[in-house]
């Protein structure tokens, strides 16, 4: 019993980190019906920050400026990059973020070097009894730190001017426009609480391990996290990024006593054998929205 609340735990910590990602992803994608795909690359800024930030202020203080000075780049990035592209075909569009993800990144790799930066975390690989079993303390913080974040943001767009603009952007963007909101602010705002996301997310993912080069990969695992709740939908943002974190624990940790067959390693590809799987039953994920084409 142990073991297995154990697993679930460090998966739900995990998931978290993929939570925060995938709500970036759906931010972006609900306002501009585009896909951004340099999140990986402001979850590595981010976490580099932090690692320069953490020694001169807290860690607490580190992290709300690195979230900051990321949702600010995220925001010069839609404007001078993104903006002039308005109107041209999603795919297109796509591909620049591909660009400007390689872009930040390999500015951001001259920063890190080849060593390991630390990020200044208070708590690293300590554990706490957790319901009668040891767990990493880390893996609380993140679980409890992307549920209070979860909470605002729904929050926020359930009750905030601005957040019922974005609601109004996401669902038509015309009639949003003709109500009298500013789309271009709301697309900028969409893709400054993404930057911001994706740097609370790169604290996460470098605490106890640290700051290397090929941090951003981890945010790949959040694809898999949007495709399974959907694409539109916050709530399976959530969702899909906590399923996606207890699937590879949980593989990880039986796998080879169940499923030896499988071959080693097989909880790093679960996640994307889980989105197929839903992809087979449900095309538009568990919690996205079914459209119908009438001809």
């Amino acid at each position: 019993m142990d073991e297995f609340l154990q697993s679930l735990i460090r998966g739900l910590g995990t998931g978290s980190i993929y939570s925060l990602l995938a709500l970036g992803f759906v931010i972006i994608y609900k306002s501009t019906q585009v896909i951004s795909f340099a999140q990986p690359a402001f979850m590595l800024a981010g976490a580099v920050l932090v690692s320069y930030l953490s020694p001169v202020v807290s860690f607490a203080g580190a992290v709300l400026v690195a979230a900051v000075v990321i949702a600010v780049l995220a925001l010069g990035v839609e404007r001078t990059v993104l903006r002039p592209m308005v109107g041209k075909p999603v795919f297109v569009v796509a591909i620049i973020t591909i660009g400007v993800d390689v872009v930040v990144r390999v500015v951001t790799n001259a920063f890190i070097g080849l060593d390991v930066r630390q990020v200044g975390d208070p708590w690293g690989l300590d554990t706490v009894s957790f319901l009668g079993a040891e767990v990493q303390e880390r893996y609380l913080v993140m679980i409890a730190t992307t549920a209070v974040v979860t909470a605002g943001l729904f929050a926020f767009f359930r009750y905030s001017r601005i957040g019922l603009a974005m609601r109004a952007v996401a669902y038509d963007q015309e009639v949003a426009l003709a109500q009298g909101v500013s789309v271009g602010s709301v697309f900028a705002l969409s893709w400054a609480l993404a930057g911001g996301l994706a740097a609370l997310a790169g604290v996460f993912v470098a605490t106890g391990a640290g700051v290397d080069q090929q941090l951003w990969i981890v945010a790949l695992k959040a694809l898999p996290a949007i495709i399974i709740g959907g694409l539109e939908s916050l709530g399976g943002a959530v969702v899909g990024g906590l399923t996606v974190g207890v699937v590879e624990s949980l593989f990880g940790t039986y796998q080879n006593d169940f499923a030896p067959w499988l071959g080693p390693n097989f909880g790093l590809v679960a996640p994307y054998a889980l989105m197929l799987l839903v992809l087979l039953v449900r095309p538009y994920g568990l919690f996205g929205k079914r459209e119908v084409e009438r001809l």
